[in-house]
């Protein structure tokens, strides 16, 4: 009788997750997981140049900690709520040029339905809106403009994606100053304590990491749509790859992230009261370098060379969220 019982057991689990795996990989999918990893390491990392700012702050006192650490993982849940708002709203207006592009995603290949993924927009687009106003004013402002620049960017009538200047304005607007500087704001207010009369500044090292995710999200906007290409002039997607050509885009997107690291490089010297300039230097000539090694290997007539040197673009999009907090720590 108990053996009977551990199979009936054991068969449900199966199915439970032959039920429900499918949707989870699916939904996985929609978020759009290089965007989930690049607000995540964006979050975390300015905890960590917001907490090195204010690494006196009264750290021995428990509830401290714990307010300070709630505060941080439901700001995250906001961002990332926020996060699958934009990108699929992007997707549900895009069905059409996806199944040419990425064939692969939930809606183009048909395993969500336009209903299906509605109810995902709103209720995420509502609960990244609750989330932040629990938390106060900083992380609302932050999320709220980041929901509203998203809609504009997939929404008729504005779509601004339509517009390649535009476009590109609304990703590094929103991924460069506004979730840089609105999250360091709300951090920094939440480790002074949610004192109602502070008023947090920006400091030298923010602005230095606001400059260059600016800089460097603008090469992410030109470079993502060279892979898209073949949609995009179906649909009459104005974009800089169909006027300039892949490889002249291509090119300015490589000068683009070395001026990115070249100006992060010789900022070490300006920023030695608030990190460590011979780790960031060193760090950063070390990426510059394999950078230009690893564009060497690109091949600008395949579309998977060109869909796999944007995911690399990507993760050292991640990996500045690594190395910048960790020179504050150290300075």
């Amino acid at each position: 009788m108990a053996e009977s019982s551990k199979q009936t057991l054991t068969i449900s689990n199966v199915n439970l997750v032959q039920k429900y795996t499918p949707w989870l990989y699916s939904f996985w999918k929609f978020s759009r997981p290089h965007t989930i990893f690049g607000t995540t390491f964006s979050v975390w990392g300015l905890t960590f140049v917001a907490w090195s700012d204010k690494i006196n702050a009264t750290w021995q006192d428990g509830d401290f900690v714990a307010t300070a650490l709630t505060a941080i993982l439901v700001s995250w849940l906001a961002c990332l709520c926020g996060n699958v708002y934009i990108v699929g709203l992007n997707q549900l207006e895009d069905v059409e040029i996806d199944r040419i592009n990425k064939p692969h995603l939930p809606l183009a290949s048909g395993e969500y339905s336009p209903s299906q993924a509605k109810a995902i927009i709103i209720t995420t687009g509502i609960l990244a809106l609750i989330l932040a106003t629990l938390q106060g004013k900083f992380l609302l402002a932050t999320v709220g403009i980041s929901l509203a620049m998203g809609t504009a960017y997939s929404l008729p009538p504005i779509r601004l994606k339509r517009f390649p200047f535009w476009a590109a304005l609304c990703i590094f607007t929103v991924r460069g100053v506004i979730v840089n500087l609105g999250i360091y704001l709300h951090l920094s207010w939440v480790f002074s304590g949610k004192l109602p009369e502070y008023i947090p500044s920006l400091t030298p090292s923010i602005l230095a990491l606001t400059l260059f995710i600016l800089v460097f999200t603008f090469a992410i906007a030109i470079f993502k749509d060279i892979p898209d290409l073949e949609g995009d002039r179906k649909y009459n997607i104005s974009t800089f790859t169909i006027r300039l050509g892949t490889v002249s885009v291509f090119k300015l997107a490589r000068w683009v992230l070395t001026g990115c690291y070249l100006g992060m490089i010789f900022s070490a010297f300006f920023l030695q009261a608030w990190l460590n300039p011979i780790f960031l230097v060193s760090s950063h000539v070390v990426i510059l370098a394999l950078l230009w090694w690893r564009s060497t290997k690109i091949n600008l007539e395949k579309k998977e060379s060109i869909a796999d040197f944007y995911q690399f673009i990507w993760k050292l999009f991640f990996l500045e969220y690594l190395l910048f907090p960790l020179a504050c720590l150290l300075g």
